[in-house]
């Protein structure tokens, strides 16, 4: 799973490493954010812009955003099959810019976070979903998941899954509308374990 992570950088190192053009008020650097907050987003509807969205993805046909608490994360064996996620994969894809994840693991008798990023590559991003929902009185919302797989040889002695982290090359290819479906899912595999940076506990 990934219930936190991190990003901290410049707005103009992020809009150099994404080439995107339009970039809305509002982005700070963040060490540590979670679920339910605003995340940075690249959507394949607008490749070219920042957007801010809500993580923990809301489907359109939700009667509320409680179910927000359980799909900030989204599995990618099974998103063609969870009706929370199928109709997104197909047409609501999007890239998660971060710097860095956290997971915990229980070290001298006690769970302790531990942060993991990429050797060479300051600023990555995670495969993700996006969504649109409108509740009874027209507020509308814009949600997002993280897309997790199987861990690499790094990440597996810290947890069962780690987030889908795409290499550059791949970023178009996954945003790109008429890439198909097996394609698509030839991109949700481990990062290669020698390509992240040895995890370190930290406090956050």
């Amino acid at each position: 799973m990934c219930g936190r992570f991190t990003l901290m950088t410049q707005l103009k190192d992020l809009q150099l490493e994404f080439d995107l053009d339009d970039m809305p008020p509002g982005f700070e650097p963040m060490a540590n954010i979670a679920p339910g907050r605003a995340v940075a987003v690249i959507t394949n509807q607008n490749p070219r812009k920042l957007d801010y969205f809500y993580w923990g993805l809301i489907p359109s046909w939700a009667k509320d955003p409680s179910i927000a608490r359980y799909t900030f994360n989204a599995r990618s064996e099974t998103l063609l099959e969870k009706p929370s996620f199928k109709n997104a994969f197909r047409r609501r894809r999007c890239l998660i810019p971060a710097t860095g994840y956290y997971e915990w693991a229980k070290r001298d008798g006690r769970k302790m976070p531990f942060l993991f990023s990429l050797r060479e590559e300051k600023i990555f991003s995670f495969a993700g979903l996006w969504e649109y929902w409108m509740d009874p009185n027209g507020n509308e919302v814009y949600s997002c998941t993280i897309i997790t797989c199987q861990p690499n040889e790094l990440s597996e002695t810290y947890h069962d899954r780690m987030p889908v982290i795409l290499d550059a090359s791949a970023r178009n290819t996954w945003l790109a509308d008429d890439t198909s479906a097996s394609d698509l899912q030839s991109l949700l595999v481990p990062y290669p374990a020698e390509a992240m940076a040895a995890a370190e506990p930290v406090q956050i």
